[in-house]
């Protein structure tokens, strides 16, 4: 392992494969910044250049320097504009936009920048000490296991539900997993439920129910009120103020920890990625905060913002453990990874640490490098990125629709999705009106076709659902996911009677 490590070291310090990270970070920071194009359409076009380099550690290296620059660099539009293009960083918009709304843009990116520097970091360093031990790991996890897992993550509706708005917030959760069952069945890959449209097949595209619920609600209500369009103006919250305070950092600190190994060890499961990490990561720090800092969360707490965004980038570090140990990509972007292994001749499984340990170590040395570079590139970036905020609302308002009209085409590339963008975006105006929570809506379209692929394949194995109570890291995870509902009703139900 040492002189396999050793090798890696040498391998990812050259010169021309630090100009690789170098060069993907770059290049995945400022593609994760555009609502819509996401780490998998930019690694995709970017294959084939990939392949051209020939040296597999270094078109690897380039690929993931693209893939964690993104995500990133994703958090970007939606801590400013509230158009969050890619899934994972969906959870950062619910406290990131609030601060940018207060005036505090610049503390916002920083925070982020800084959670996703050491979630990034901590799971590059979990990494290179537990990835053997994590492979075996990950394969304890079958259908049952990774039903139970997304069980877990729709449970964290929970903790987008304002006081008083649970039952509202599971409306929300069941119409996003009937908007989930639209294209393609899980068993029969048969067409349902889509009108005899035919761009209706493939489903609705994520990034135009994210941009509907999110994006053009907020378009609409810069127009119905000007106000919105201006930041509060005060000598603590000017855009060029990046600093956070001691008692800030104390603060977010922890939160950081925990959510760094959460994210990571979510990470290791092919199938769970990036996205329910920074969810469970959200849910898990609103659980159990104070009923002071509880209050805090969806209006600009800093904690809500640190614990989605170091969770995500864990994850997306941890990811890279099913797909070099076992060749078991862990979600859309790590299939487009393997896809680019194979074509490079390289085999992911057991024997990659033995047999080509160049390539596998040097991908991970490359990740805390790439850690760095993203930090050092992206904090003096921060005050001239955070003047979004001061363009005058006459050009936000096109700026916005422009990137959330462009990124819902090129999602699916078919016109039917603007006019869906359009419709439910329309729908979502109406609904923040009537103070229903649009997070747990775009919960359970995320998680809605990984819950029925897993769901049919365990019923299938098990002629039934006997796979609950047959197999005991289910139950255990069903368990915990009813708890995480009941318990925060309980608890203010306690808080409540402590009151009078």
């Amino acid at each position: 392992m040492l002189d396999g490590f050793l090798i890696g070291l040498e391998t990812a310090f050259s010169i021309k494969n630090l100009f690789m990270v170098i060069g993907g970070c770059i290049i995945g920071t400022f593609i994760g910044m555009l609502p819509g194009l996401g780490p998998m359409s930019i690694i995709a076009i970017m294959i084939p250049i990939a392949i051209s380099i020939g040296d597999p550690s270094t078109a690897l290296i380039l690929l993931a320097g693209v893939y964690y620059g993104a995500v990133f660099g994703g958090s970007t539009s939606s801590i400013l504009i509230n158009a969050p293009g890619v899934a994972s960083t969906v959870a950062t918009s619910f406290d990131g936009y609030p601060l940018a709304r207060k005036g505090k843009a610049g503390k916002a990116l920083t925070i982020a920048a800084i959670s996703s520097f050491f979630g990034g970091t901590v799971g590059a360093i979990l990494l290179v000490f537990f990835a053997p031990t994590l492979a075996s790991f990950a394969l304890l996890f079958h259908s049952a296991e990774y039903f139970a897992l997304m069980i877990v993550g729709l449970s964290a509706i929970a903790a987008f539900a304002g006081k008083g708005q649970v039952t509202k917030a599971l409306l929300m959760t069941v119409t996003g997993l009937i908007l989930a069952t639209i294209g393609e069945g899980a068993q029969f890959n048969m067409p349902r439920f889509t009108m005899g449209i035919m761009d209706l097949q493939s489903g609705i595209g994520f990034i135009t129910i994210a941009m509907a619920m999110f994006a053009i609600p907020e378009t609409l209500f810069l127009v119905l009120d000007p106000s919105r369009s201006e930041t509060k103006k005060n000598k603590d919250s000017e855009i060029k103020d990046l600093r956070i305070t001691k008692k800030e950092f104390k603060e977010i600190f922890p939160v950081i920890s925990r959510q760094s190994i959460q994210g990571f060890l979510i990470g290791v499961m092919p199938g769970a990625g990036a996205t329910i990490a920074s969810f469970l990561g959200y849910a898990v720090e609103r659980n159990i905060a104070s009923n002071e800092d509880k209050k805090m969360f969806g209006k600009g707490s800093i904690k809500g913002l640190a614990a989605p965004e170091s969770a995500n980038n864990a994850a997306c570090t941890g990811s890279f453990v099913p797909l070099l140990t076992l060749g078991i990509p862990g979600s859309g972007t790590t299939a487009i990874l393997l896809g680019a292994l194979i074509a490079l001749n390289v085999s992911p499984g057991p024997r990659l640490m033995i047999d080509q340990p160049d390539v596998f170590w040097s991908v991970i040395i490359s990740m805390y490098i790439g850690n760095l570079i993203l930090l050092a590139l992206n904090l003096p970036l921060i005050p001239y990125i955070a003047k979004i905020l001061t363009i005058p609302r006459t050009y936000l308002i096109p700026f916005i629709l422009f990137f959330t009209l462009m990124g819902a085409y090129i999602g699916q590339n078919n016109a039917t999705e603007l006019l869906i963008l359009i419709i439910f975006g329309v729908i979502a105006t109406i609904l923040r009106f009537a103070s229903y929570p649009l997070a747990p809506l775009l919960i359970g379209f995320i998680l809605g076709p990984m819950l029925e692929d897993n769901f049919s394949r365990a019923t299938q194995l098990y002629d039934g659902i006997s796979f609950i109570w047959e197999r005991p890291m289910t139950l255990v995870m069903l368990i915990i996911s009813l708890l995480m509902i009941i318990l925060p009703s309980i608890k203010s139900r306690f808080s409540n009677k402590k009151s009078f």
